[in-house]
């Protein structure tokens, strides 16, 4: 069975549904349907939208679903995208149909947004500790048995959580766990491998739960020592697979296959690695990559992560994932010589890691696009951008300004709508979120 059903009522009420005016980044004086968008000669470069406006390049977003399909399946690994990254239907959907074994989501909201959406397979990538969260998710599972879910813990407690939810709902299946483990000084997970084998006992003798395998997050550490971040990654990964070498030596795992999953956006190629290297145990491992941000990339924080996996690898990662996310934004006042200001700000951008970067400018009426050099994002407002640049540059008010993100996890939670475009930055559509 696959991640999800064909589309559903909710899918298709997505694609039909009206875009009011007001809707974000789109100068509607009328009611539109989604779905009509690509027929009415909306372009980018033309000045007619309502700036900024968030965008995303079909091209790019096809070449990034196919570089990693390929990838996982020349590592031997499944794909289970972290959803959190759009909360996109739609991209969740193309993701699916491109092969996806499943949608990692964080919480349980989350994960019933998915699943109101027609994905039938989650990984639920935290250990769910609200009592009202555990009865949601056993109530799914006891009414929908083509519904699967996978879910973390980290302690005694939480196993106890789920343990007693789950007898007073009493869906017909076990709930499937996996034991996270954690490093000192990290976010969530057991710490050590004996404590974590503590716990996967605990788990294996509930009597409503199993343990399916065991899992861990590795993309925490990325500091100015690479050469140390790459260590502790390596060494997190190493007890991963102790653990799991731990566990099935004691026959703790339950069901048909052992589960073992690990990799953020910044380090999948040496979780590939890693979980390739466990080659027995007593039924079939299947390892789970969880990335979530390939499939826009960015051009900061992501992008020279990737730089660096391009270095460690041979040409099937010189062309590898490549940004499909801009913020376009228009000039607003020229106040002073070598500033800007431009109608982008805090409400639609990223800004938690680096402000955005300025990649080219237009004048709506001429040709192509040129590049932005000697520029960049100084600070940010609500609803301003600080653009410095040589005070001779030749950009004036109504000029369109095109900016790349430095991790698309907080751009995607601003834009309830994105359009999508083709490399003529055509507006081929849209795509929603829901945060």
């Amino acid at each position: 069975m696959s991640a999800a059903a064909p589309m559903n009522d909710a899918l298709r009420a997505l694609h039909e549904q009206w875009l009011l005016p007001g809707t974000k980044g789109l100068a509607l004086q009328t009611p539109i349907r989604q779905s009509a968008l690509a027929g009415h000669g909306l372009n980018v470069l033309d000045g007619r939208l309502s700036y900024p406006v968030a965008v995303l390049r079909d091209s790019t977003v096809a070449h990034n679903i196919a570089w990693m399909r390929d990838f996982v399946a020349r590592a031997g690994a499944l794909l289970a995208p972290h959803g959190k990254t759009t909360m996109s239907p739609q991209l969740f959907q193309a993701q699916i149909e491109a092969g996806a074994w499943a949608i990692t989501l964080a919480t349980v909201p989350q994960l019933q947004i998915a699943y109101r959406f027609g994905v039938r397979r989650v990984l639920l990538a935290n250990q769910p500790v609200a009592l009202a969260d555990i009865e949601s998710l056993a109530a799914l599972l006891r009414d929908d048995p083509a519904f699967e879910a996978w879910v973390l813990v980290d302690s005694s407690a939480g196993v106890q959580r789920l343990q007693q939810t789950m007898q007073r709902i009493a869906p017909q299946r076990r709930l499937p766990v996996l034991v996270e483990l954690g490093a000192p000084q990290g976010r969530t997970g057991v710490r050590g491998v004996d404590a974590a084998r503590a716990l996967a006992r605990e788990v294996a003798a509930a009597p409503r739960l199993r343990l399916a395998g065991i899992e861990g997050y590795e993309g925490l550490w990325v500091g100015a020592d690479r050469e140390a971040d790459l260590q502790r990654v390596d060494a997190l990964l190493a007890q991963l697979l102790e653990l799991t070498r731990h566990c099935d030596e004691e026959r703790l795992f339950d069901g048909e296959e052992i589960l073992l999953s690990a990799g953020g956006s910044a380090y999948f190629d040496r979780v590939a690695a890693a979980f390739a290297s466990l080659r027995h145990s007593s039924r079939p491992l299947r390892r789970v990559l969880r990335s979530g941000c390939y499939l826009t990339s960015d051009h900061g924080f992501y992008h020279g992560l990737q730089q660096e996996m391009r270095t460690r690898h041979d040409a099937s990662f010189r062309h590898g994932l490549q940004p499909a996310l801009e913020v376009w934004a228009m000039v607003q006042s020229r106040p002073e010589p070598g500033l800007a200001l431009l109608t982008l700000g805090k409400r639609d951008a990223s800004y938690d890691i680096d402000l955005p970067r300025p990649l080219c400018w237009h004048r709506p009426g001429d040709g192509a696009p040129r590049p932005l050099r000697e520029a960049r994002i100084a600070k940010m407002n609500d609803q301003h951008a600080y653009l410095e640049l040589p005070p001779e540059h030749p950009l004036q008010i109504g000029d369109l300004v095109a900016t790349g993100i430095s991790h698309p996890c907080t751009t995607f939670d601003k834009w309830p709508v994105l359009l999508t475009v083709d490399d003529g930055y055509r507006v081929t559509g849209a795509i929603n979120t829901f945060f």
